[in-house]
């Protein structure tokens, strides 16, 4: 038992070590690829930037991330639900039928708030 668990320890402690060893080794052993694209700012073919670099992005685009994540885990609670949903029974259902009235309510108030309006005023 306790052998099992030490060499599990030295196994992980040795992959831990050999990626970032294999990894340096393909930096250093690998092909040099030098040319005038590498030196652009964008690789994609973009050949001027437009703004600056320190512009800043406005509120509203991290807001609309927060929200998209905060509905996309609703959807990642409700995929348990819905695989239980016979052994929960109706207490189930109507545990997930007032989650959902929850995130319903931030969501009329979120819209209510204006903050999906993108126009500016």
């Amino acid at each position: 038992m306790v052998t099992e668990l030490v060499l599990s320890v030295i196994a992980l402690f040795g992959l831990a070590l050999l990626v970032p060893l294999i990894m340096l080794a393909t930096v250093f052993l690998g092909p040099r690829a030098d040319n005038a694209a590498k030196h652009d700012p964008y690789e994609s073919g973009i050949k001027r930037m437009i703004g600056l670099a320190e512009q800043k992005f406005s509120v509203k685009f991290y807001l609309l991330a927060i929200l998209f994540l905060l509905f996309d885990i609703e959807i990642v609670f409700m995929y348990p639900w819905a695989v239980g949903l016979r052994e929960l029974g109706w207490f189930g259902f109507i545990e997930m039928i007032t989650f959902m009235l929850l995130l319903l309510t931030g969501l009329i108030y979120i819209i209510k708030k204006g903050v999906l309006n993108w126009r500016e005023e």
